[in-house]
């Protein structure tokens, strides 16, 4: 399945909803992995588990942002050139991302793994979990090649219109991944360290499945020698796109770390009910971060074509998409909160409670970050990703300094942190649409 879609031309709604759904779905798929191991965790080992594995996920989720942003950055590149009709750039481009992305990888997990307790320490980690915690993140960390090999060759299949692929290997994966947990913890009786076992087999069977399905399937983007060298003008697109794009989703999940390290200090409670809430919460948005993503990929590719009417008419076709879904998903989770909780809770009708109000709070507003996630998408795709970051550190800086203020007051107390949240969005999508009415509209009739 060779699927190379151009999305300069056609239909502007029914090419981004072809192209958005399957990453809707991988996203949602790849949620999977961590509720797998939580559901898992959370009905057969007990709350201490289910603790441990929710700030692991936290933690991981910042970890690999750094890969993932670098990815992001590059399949922006790759859609570009992709759009122009420049193969020989496209493969030089993909030459040196993948040699600078996968010695990243390697160097970030040496260091993940060599400063595990202290890291641990720095989100004030209870001590009767560090030790559970700490077993299942020695695990984890060896899956980060894994990450890099799946997240490059997908971003790179989305760059060139191939969003189909990605999905199928993801969902394959997924269904691998609860088959593993459910052995390795009920079967074999290892505990946490199964759950994390089974999620890192999953994702080395995802991205070495993904890398050695392009090679078969895409020869004419096979890597040739007079690819293999260090154009100095791709080197820096790439560099400016994959750093920007890497430094926005680093201070974006450095932000929601730093409110774990917050919600720590509420106890095992708040902690495993934040650790079931947050995943709900995410795979609720997913979906609209996903359409963010192919917005961008959309963008990018006209921009390299120099289709800017385009580009105006995609953006309003995309904003109209994107307030009809959230509106229906913010509904839906508010509806329906004490019923998610339930599902991931036996018994603890606290943890639920909390659990609820999160939810509540953060469903009331996912339009405030759908439109984030389109601002982001627009100005990376644009060869602005500066602006990005700066989005980023508006909304994170909110959240994080709210929370802490909030939080600290008697009668408010971890209700503070979930307010702070859709704060920051709000504030964010001001200053970013603000931005793009005074400089960031591109102007050609073309």
């Amino acid at each position: 399945m060779n699927i190379k879609q151009d999305l300069t031309t056609g239909n502007i709604s029914r090419k981004l909803w072809s192209f958005a759904i399957p990453l809707m779905f991988g996203n949602v798929m790849q949620q999977l992995y961590n509720l797998a191991d939580t559901w898992v965790v959370g009905k057969y080992i007990g709350d201490s588990a289910l603790a441990a594995v929710g700030s692991s996920y936290s933690l991981m989720t910042f970890i690999t942002s750094v890969i993932l942003g670098l990815c992001l950055g590059s399949s922006a590149f790759f859609s570009v050139s992709f759009g122009r009709k420049d193969a020989e750039r496209l493969k030089n481009g993909m030459f040196i991302s993948f040699i600078i992305i996968g010695a990243f990888s390697l160097i970030l997990t040496a260091v993940s793994l060599f400063l595990k307790n202290e890291i641990m320490k720095l989100l004030h980690v209870p001590v009767e979990l560090m030790g559970m915690m700490g077993e299942y993140l020695h695990y984890i960390f060896m899956g980060i090649a894994a990450t890099f090999l799946y997240n490059y060759f997908s971003n790179l299949l989305r760059g060139i219109g191939n969003s189909a692929v990605p999905l199928i290997f993801l969902c394959i994966s997924v269904v691998l991944n609860i088959g593993l947990d459910l052995y390795f913890v009920l079967a074999l009786d290892m505990g946490i360290r199964g759950a994390a076992v089974a999620t890192v087999a999953s994702q080395y069977a995802a991205g070495l499945g993904l890398m050695i399905y392009f090679y078969i399937f895409y020869p004419e983007l096979h890597i040739k020698k007079e690819d293999m060298h260090f154009n100095r003008n791709t080197v820096s697109d790439i560099a400016s796109l994959s750093g920007l794009t890497c430094l926005q989703q680093s201070v974006m999940n450095f932000g929601i770390l730093m409110v774990q390290g917050i919600v720590n200090s509420f106890g095992a409670q708040v902690m495993a009910a934040f650790a079931v809430a947050v995943k709900i919460d995410t795979i609720a948005y997913m979906p609209v971060q996903d359409f963010g993503n192919a917005f961008s990929t959309f963008i990018a590719q006209n921009y390299g074509a120099g289709r800017y009417k385009r580009i105006r008419q995609g953006i309003k076709a995309a904003l109209k998409s994107v307030l009809i879904f959230c509106i229906a998903v913010s509904s839906l989770v508010c509806i329906f909160a004490k019923a998610l909780m339930t599902a991931f809770v036996d018994g603890d009708t606290q943890i639920i409670q909390i659990g609820m109000e999160y939810l509540r709070i953060e469903g009331a507003f996912y339009i405030g970050i759908g439109i984030l996630f389109m601002l982001y998408g627009y100005y990376r795709a644009i060869n602005k990703p500066n602006m990005s970051v700066v989005l980023t550190i508006i909304s994170l800086g909110i959240r994080v300094v709210l929370a802490y203020l909030l939080s600290s007051v008697a009668f408010i107390g971890v209700t503070g942190i979930w307010a702070a949240i859709p704060i920051g969005w709000i504030v964010a999508d001001a200053a970013g649409i603000y931005y793009y009415f005074k400089r960031g509209r591109l102007s050609s009739k073309t």
